[in-house]
């Protein structure tokens, strides 16, 4: 890819952990999307010799553009556009038609508040926010605060792209943003770029490298590709991006993985195992029933749009009396098994199935950790029970790694891909 770029997202409130970095992986995401190469991601603090050296270093790494997010505000750390401005040797200036446009929307917001309150601090912050660099352009702002665009008139320097801290004002400001002449000048360098995701449930990262090592030494055209892989929740991710001249490559490679790995993959098309689910759910009724887990089952089906036309409900019965209660588990059931147990996982999806009167019903039962374990249930054990409606139900337990998180997590994962096989057979 002949464009790169670096990210850079300022605000001490970051750094600190107060805050997590949505807007950095968002803009990332962004430009690699539109065939940019995404070099670098930093986060640095509001002191403008953090952002200076943070902008100075990416400048020495040679990407052609840089994009900053914070410090666009009228307070007086809010110095981002300054700072920039001071590198690239711009003069600030005040633009009058951006000054007013920006009045005109905190009035506004003071109208919707009942406030009718005007002082000078308010003006000066106004002001402030309307100062623009010498030559720069100006993003409308979706907020308050506007973006900036600046190109090096000298072709030594990235062009720069300053955007607001908010991430709903940077996403809001990003169509035009990016369509700004400093930007769109960098991205007609662009090359068309493809980008290809498949993903594997039960494949080990040791055994995809060994299989790209075959395909390094066996396909012509290989090192045209950008694979990256991730392992995450139990799933393996491997994301390729390739000029459109590479396809033939990839098909190669994709079919040998294909050859050895078929049975561990779910999906070659870019598909989630959530995508999966809602896809095969269509037309049927789910439950959940989850003691360890606590309900993330549940919440990771309903965090999907449009899940109320196939989740009904879920139990969390993390004591036994909810499991004997509200799931009719059998008393007698625990007490011979134990609670963590397949019997246990079993009644506890069946019961789901028929109190809340879906068609598949899923449940989890285990020792998260970090005590509760014995010899023989050690933390991380974890059974499950899938239950379909004119079907046997089906029990597993699996003994999952990690601390009492993780455990957790991949209990997800593993009900997911078990609620999959069993939407996908019904």
């Amino acid at each position: 890819m002949a464009v790169r770029a670096g990210v850079v997202v300022t605000g001490s409130e970051v750094l600190a952990g107060r805050v997590s970095d949505r807007n950095g992986p968002w803009v990332a995401q962004q430009l690699l999307a539109m065939g940019v190469d995404v070099a670098h991601l930093t986060v640095c603090g509001d002191r403008p010799t953090d952002l200076t050296a943070q902008v100075q270093f990416l400048a020495d790494q040679k990407v052609d553009l840089i994009v900053t997010t914070g410090g666009l505000g009228p307070t007086a750390d809010d110095l981002t556009v300054e700072t920039v401005a001071a590198l690239y040797g711009r003069e600030m200036h005040l633009d009058v038609e951006l000054e007013g446009r920006i009045t005109a929307i905190v009035e506004r917001w003071r109208s919707r508040l009942g406030s009718v309150a005007d002082s000078e601090p308010l003006r000066a912050g106004v002001r402030k926010q309307a100062m623009v660099p010498a030559g720069a352009q100006s993003i409308p702002p979706t907020g308050t605060a506007p973006g900036v665009a600046i190109a090096d008139e000298s072709g030594t320097l990235p062009a720069v792209l300053i955007l607001p801290g908010p991430p709903s004002e940077l996403q809001a400001m990003w169509p035009e943003a990016i369509q700004s002449a400093p930007v769109a000048a960098v991205l007609t360098r662009r090359e068309s770029v493809v980008e290809a995701t498949i993903r594997a449930y039960g494949l080990s990262e040791a055994d995809l490298a060994a299989t790209l090592r075959t395909a390094e030494s066996s396909i012509a055209g290989f090192g045209d590709l950008a694979i990256t892989t991730c392992l995450s929740r139990g799933e393996l991710e491997m994301v390729t991006r390739y000029e459109e001249s590479a396809a033939a490559a990839y098909s190669e490679v994709l079919a040998l993985i294909e050859k050895h790995h078929g049975a561990q993959l779910f999906s070659t098309n870019g598909s989630t195992i959530d995508d999966i689910v809602a896809t095969r759910a269509s037309g049927r009724r789910i439950a959940t029933a989850e003691s360890c887990t606590g309900g993330m089952i549940a919440a990771r089906l309903t965090d999907r749009a449009g899940s109320s036309a196939y989740v009904v409900g879920g139990v969390v019965s993390y004591a036994n009396e909810m499991k004997i209660g509200s799931l009719d588990v059998p008393a007698a059931t625990i007490d011979e098994h134990g609670a963590v147990s397949e019997p246990v996982a079993a009644r506890m999806a069946e019961g789901a199935l028929h109190r809340v009167g879906a068609d598949v019903a899923v449940s989890t039962s285990g020792v998260a950790g970090p005590g509760g374990g014995t010899e023989s249930k050690p933390v991380g054990t974890v059974c499950f029970g899938i239950a379909v409606a004119g079907r046997p139900t089906v029990t597993r337990t699996l003994r999952l790694p990690g601390d009492r998180a993780s455990v957790r997590a991949l209990s997800v994962t593993v009900a997911m891909h078990m609620l999959a096989d069993a939407l996908g057979d019904a």
